[in-house]
């Protein structure tokens, strides 16, 4: 495969409009290309391809663009995600601490304010297939301590002052992939006493964990986070139902693995509060990129993301709730 070779902002430019990219403001789009890189800007392209024609390019097949395809709208499309990523990693990181604010309240609670007493094997999950993930996960926390004990105000001055590092402290320097591993091999009762707090069945907390943590790594790395499936999908939940969302073959085909899913999971693990502050900062970047398409409607990035038409709806279905609980 012939390699690919570098190409300057005129070349770049140059490539674009062959492809049928209209570019009206030539330095605006080198100042763009030069500042978010081209590859990462084109990996937004996908929604506004004409799969219907293909160019050749330095011996490449190459797509082309919709006609009329501005720009503009590419950059868009790159600065909804970006936003969509700042919104989503606030809410992301409200849930991390409340996780772990939660999950060190009942184990402090249950066995101990210090690391001899709570990073006990004894205190978690005696199920033999689990021990050695018990026993890998005791070790991270231990290397935690040592390694980023020291360099954390709130940590060290526990170390210097009393010799030990309380759990409610300890989580502030653990990574939301450790402590959502914690829960993991807790004790079904503290499972369960976690799981209370948010209103939410065992089973789908250790379901919820891991997209949280992939959705939380993709916003901190700057990956492309519209689109993302994640590779498991979370179990249907009474607002799918309450939502009517569109069903295939009795399965649903929305807000299960798309970003949906993420919004009704934030759902439930969110505050009522915070929630319908997430809807309104979504809601508003929306909009932005709405008034910014020209060639496609956002109705075909809400079906790249999986929102239904009433997904603001989720914003206030506790009072459809308590309505149908009235009657």
């Amino acid at each position: 495969m012939k390699a690919k070779e570098f190409k300057n902002l005129d070349e770049q430019v140059e490539i674009l409009r062959k492809k049928g990219l209209t570019i009206k403001d030539e330095k605006y789009a080198k100042e763009v290309l030069l500042r978010e890189n081209y590859f990462f800007l084109m990996g937004y392209r996908h929604l506004f391809n004409d799969n219907t024609k293909e160019i050749k390019i330095d011996g490449y097949k190459e797509k082309t663009f919709l006609p009329g395809t501005r720009f503009e709208e590419i950059y868009s499309l790159f600065l909804f995600d970006r936003s969509l990523r700042n919104i989503i990693f606030k809410y992301l990181l409200v849930i991390e601490n409340n996780f772990k604010s939660v999950t060190s309240y009942v184990l402090s609670r249950k066995y101990g304010y210090k690391e001899k007493e709570y990073l006990r094997p004894e205190n978690f999950t005696s199920k033999p297939e689990h021990q050695r993930q018990v026993n890998d996960l005791i070790s991270k926390m231990k290397r935690q301590i040592r390694i980023n004990g020291p360099q954390h105000s709130a940590t060290q001055h526990y170390s210097y002052n009393y010799g030990y590092i309380p759990l409610w402290i300890l989580v502030k320097v653990l990574s939301f992939g450790i402590v959502s591993e914690l829960f993991q091999i807790l004790k079904e009762e503290d499972k369960r006493e976690v799981s209370q707090a948010y209103n939410v069945e065992i089973d789908d907390l250790l379901n919820y964990l891991p997209i949280l943590a992939n959705y939380r790594n993709l916003c901190a790395h700057e990956d492309i986070l519209f689109e993302n499936k994640t590779s498991k999908p979370i179990n249907d939940t009474i607002y799918h139902r309450l939502l009517k969302l569109p069903q295939e073959d009795g399965e649903f085909i929305c807000g299960k693995n798309d970003l949906f899913a993420l919004v009704i999971i934030l759902k439930q693990l969110l505050s009522k509060e915070d929630f319908k502050n997430f809807i309104l900062e979504l809601e508003d970047t929306l909009n932005s990129l709405n008034y910014n398409l020209y060639t496609i409607k956002i109705d075909k990035v809400y079906k790249r993301i999986g929102f239904p038409d009433n997904w603001k709806d989720l914003m206030n279905i506790e009072r459809r709730l308590d309505n149908e609980a009235e009657e």
